[in-house]
């Protein structure tokens, strides 16, 4: 058996094999809302053989959106919205789901990124909102001044991130990611290029920490424990005077001993200034060097596009599992391609069994299969 094909436990949810499905920004949502096209995206992906489907960034508040187009998980109305399509996306396939919660911070406000490359919307534009971060120090030139958060302002993050989790709990998702990463508001906290308070809040790595932390600890204890926690966090801002991997094990031996389930590992997004080596799985030495100091389960991200680059980087140890993003918008069946490659099996819908005639063997229905019924 392939190490990626096989099962990975993150905390009290295991999975049947090591490929996790990245969270991805659709931004095709109304006020918040889920709706038809989040349906057919999430079935597809369910329905691609990876053992795991986290849900894209998920906005814990209006105010904590990416663009206006952002889904939300803030109220009954949205949460209703994303019980219809998680509905429709899991009733033929039997695969975990995971949600993604997130606040966008001074990065939010903005169109979608078809629309004059995702610019901040003008301050008189009727969808607009005031931005927060962790100092009042723009993204970039262009973007709105942000207002520093108050103590009130913090604690409101905070309860907003507990009150989301919640209903993702009574949504019936069976994961939650926290989002640390890719210049979002948490990550805004983590960095000193965009955290210069001179408060509990700022300063030392000590002080930097701490919102994460409170929003991570809020998090944990507003959840059962059958329910599992991760973080995603970018390991660097690649930038000189950023944050940096030396700063992002402090940050993973803190939730490590705060009983995180699993750490996902990206990179980048606080600052344009960043120059990012791309190439294949240009994150990965992150990833293992996280990996070496936690002993939750890591996840691997950034261009891991071909079956042996995955099983390589689960088997010879440099991380647990890898997830796949653009990947598997180019190509939705990669977990089964992956199993042809491999000499593995991956889940299939019974309908599609006949799919790979030249490969018997290789597509299975899942266990849940002999319970399914028409729709």
């Amino acid at each position: 058996m392939p190490r990626l094909f096989e099962p990975l436990p993150l905390g009290p949810l295991t999975l049947r094999n090591r490929i996790v499905v990245a969270p991805m920004c659709q931004y095709m949502s109304r006020d918040g809302e889920a709706g038809d096209w989040h349906a057919v995206h999430w079935g597809t992906l369910a329905l691609s053989g990876a053992g795991l489907v986290i849900v894209e960034a998920t906005a814990v508040s209006p105010q904590g959106r990416i663009s206006w187009a952002d889904l939300g998980l803030w109220d009954e109305r949205t949460q209703a919205a994303i019980a219809h399509a998680l509905a429709v996306a899991r009733r033929h396939a039997d695969v975990p789901f995971g949600i993604q919660l997130a606040h966008a911070g001074r990065k939010g406000a903005c169109r979608q990124p078809w629309d004059a490359g995702g610019a901040p919307l003008p301050a008189e534009d009727a969808r607009a909102w005031p931005v927060v971060s962790a100092s009042a120090l723009p993204y970039a030139e262009g973007h709105p001044l942000p207002q520093a958060l108050d103590e009130a302002g913090i604690a409101r993050v905070v309860a907003d991130f507990a009150a989301a989790a919640r209903r993702a709990v009574a949504l019936g998702f069976d994961l939650i990611e926290l989002h640390m990463a890719h210049g979002y508001l948490l990550h805004q906290f983590l960095s000193p290029l965009s955290n210069q308070r001179t408060d509990a809040w700022g300063g030392p790595l000590e002080h930097r920490l701490r919102l994460p932390l409170a929003v991570f600890e809020a998090v944990r204890a507003a959840i059962p424990a059958q329910v599992a926690l991760g973080v995603r966090i970018s390991a660097s801002d690649w930038v000189e005077g950023g944050w940096d991997l030396a700063q992002s094990a402090v940050l993973a031996r803190a939730l490590d001993d705060r009983g995180c389930d699993y750490l996902h590992v990206s990179g980048g997004g606080l600052d344009p200034r960043q120059r990012i080596p791309l190439g294949p799985g240009y994150q990965v030495p992150f990833a293992a060097a996280l990996r070496r100091e936690v002993a939750m389960p890591v996840v691997a991200v950034g261009l891991i596009t071909e079956p042996v680059q995955a099983e390589t980087i689960v088997s010879s140890g440099q991380a647990d599992a890898v997830a796949l993003a653009r990947g598997l918008l180019w190509n939705p069946r990669w977990p089964w391609h992956a199993a042809a490659a491999l000499g593995a099996q991956a889940d299939c819908p019974p309908s599609y069994l006949r799919a790979a005639p030249h490969a018997p063997g290789v597509l299975r229905p899942p266990p849940a299969a002999d319970a399914a019924t028409p729709a």
